[in-house]
């Protein structure tokens, strides 16, 4: 039995079609392009991350210091 044999994705694709109605399905499908698009981003960003050199302490600025609350 096979999960997405063409009877079940028109199914599927029916009852999409109820939820959201027609004016709406293009939306969806335009959010859902963004979706994988970020995804696809997303998990290109921890290699591009790998490459780049860490900061050196130096670098980072100065914690600044807190007033203290003694009342």
């Amino acid at each position: 039995m096979d999960i997405f044999a063409p009877s079940h994705l028109l199914i599927l694709l029916l009852i999409i079609l109820i939820i959201f109605g027609p004016s709406k399905l293009g939306d969806v499908g335009g959010a859902l392009g963004k979706a994988i698009r970020d995804f696809k981003r997303a998990m290109n960003e921890p290699e591009a991350a790998k490459t780049a050199e860490p900061l050196a302490k130096s670098d980072l600025p100065p914690a600044e210091a807190k007033p203290d609350k003694a009342s």
